[in-house]
C-alpha cells in the first residue's frame, strides 16, 4: 500500500522504501548500522502516537486533502492522509530510486502494480553486499572505519546531556534500556493485543504471564 507522498504531491503514491547500510563491526567498534524509511517518520511511529494519544512533528504528515496536520489518526485505520518524504525533493528523489532500484530492477511490482494485489503484501529487496578483501583493504578497512568514526564523534556536543552517536547506537542503548527495564506500551496498544489473546482463547492472567 502506497504510504507516502510525493513531493508537492497531495496523496500517497509511495512506499516508505527504506535504506538499509551496514558496516561489519572491528576490533574496536559494534557494527554501524543506518536503517531508516525515506519518509520523516516512519509509519509505525504513527501508530504509536495514535495510541498514546499524542500527535506527531509538524511537517510530516498530509490529510485527506492534502493539509499539513499532525494527527496521526489521519493514517489509521483507513489511511486516507500520506507521510511526507524525507528532505522534501531529496527524499521524494531518493524513495523512487529504492522502488525502481528495490522492485523494477528485480522484477518484482512496483508500488504502481502494487496496488492491484489485493490484500497480499509483496516485500521487494535489493540486497548489495561488498567485501572490502575484494577491494584489498580488508586490513586497513577495520582501522579506518574506527579511526572515522573517532574523528567524527570527537566533535564537541551542542548539549552536554546529548553525546555524539554514530549510526546504530540508538538502536543498542534502546535494547539495553528495555532488556533491563521492559518494553514501554501505550494502554491502547497493550488492549488491542490483549482483546487479540482472548480471540485466540488466551485468558487475561495468562497473557501478563506471557508479557512477564
Amino acid at each position: 500500500m502506497a504510504l507516502v507522498a510525493p513531493h508537492r504531491g497531495k496523496d500517497a503514491r509511495l512506499s516508505t522504501n527504506p535504506i538499509c547500510i551496514a558496516v561489519p563491526a572491528t576490533d574496536e567498534r559494534t557494527p554501524t548500522v543506518l536503517d531508516f524509511a525515506t519518509s520523516k517518520i516512519a509509519m509505525g511511529k504513527t501508530r504509536v502516537a495514535m495510541d498514546r494519544g499524542e500527535p506527531v512533528p509538524e511537517g510530516t504528515l498530509i490529510d485527506r486533502d492534502g493539509h499539513p496536520t499532525t494527527d496521526p489518526g489521519v493514517m489509521w485505520p483507513e489511511r486516507t492522509g500520506a507521510l511526507l518524504p524525507l528532505a522534501e525533493h531529496k527524499g521524494y528523489g531518493l524513495a523512487l530510486i529504492c522502488e525502481i532500484l528495490g522492485a523494477a530492477l528485480g522484477g518484482g511490482p512496483t508500488i504502481e502494480e502494487g496496488l492491484h494485489l489485493g490484500n497480499r503484501i509483496i516485500n521487494n529487496m535489493l540486497t548489495i553486499v561488498l567485501d572490502p578483501g575484494r577491494f584489498g583493504t580488508s586490513g586497513n578497512f577495520g582501522p579506518a572505519v574506527d579511526a572515522l568514526l573517532d574523528h567524527v564523534t570527537a566533535s564537541p556536543s551542542q548539549d552536554p546531556t546529548e553525546p555524539l552517536l554514530v549510526p546504530g547506537d540508538p538502536e543498542r542503548q534502546a535494547h539495553a534500556a528495555r532488556s533491563r527495564d521492559g518494553v514501554p506500551m501505550a494502554e491502547r496498544a497493550w488492549a488491542e493485543i490483549v482483546e487479540a489473546a482472548k480471540q485466540l482463547g488466551i485468558g487475561g492472567e495468562e497473557i501478563q504471564s506471557l508479557a512477564g
